[in-house]
């Protein structure tokens, strides 16, 4: 599992998979997140605007991240 920070108390889930490097464009990162490829907290999540905080684990692709 990574740590990834962000600056602020929250982050959307779009924002963050671009930030930790899971993928590269916004319409890579909708389409995987509309295909039900990426898990918050262990559940699958397909809205892009899901708001992230300090403490929740994405996955995508065998990878986790944590929120720092």
């Amino acid at each position: 599992m990574t740590d990834v920070e962000i600056r602020e108390d929250m982050i959307r889930l779009g924002q963050f998979l671009k930030l930790a490097g899971a993928l590269d464009s916004g319409g890579e990162i909708k389409t995987a997140i509309l295909d039900g490829e990426v898990e918050v907290n262990g559940e699958v999540d397909v809205r892009r605007g899901r708001q992230l905080h300090k403490g929740d684990v994405v996955g995508f692709d065998g990878e986790t991240w944590r929120v720092v």
